[in-house]
């Protein structure tokens, strides 16, 4: 499965790119795997998306959770909660 990853503010700047294609094995089926997909390849995609981080998730442009499926062709956007005043 083919996928499109999007990086925004903080996360685009720990990781140095702000897109990236990604071809995923079968098992990875929802956001929450492709996360922790990601965040095995160590460094700063740890330091970007670790559990331990508060972030958003979006699926094809709406915001999704660790469960929400994806399928080939999809867009997974990573970027940190906003704050307004």
């Amino acid at each position: 499965m083919d996928i499109q990853l999007r990086f925004f503010a903080g996360i685009r700047e720990t990781l140095g790119i702000s897109k990236e294609s990604v071809s995923l094995p079968d098992h990875i089926g929802s956001v929450g795997a492709l996360r922790r997909f990601l965040i095995a390849r160590g460094g700063v995609w740890e330091q970007a998306l670790g559990e331990a981080r508060v972030l958003r998730m979006a699926y094809n442009q709406a915001m999704a959770d660790a469960e929400t499926p994806i399928a080939d062709g999809g867009e997974v956007a990573f970027f940190p909660p906003v704050t307004g005043g």
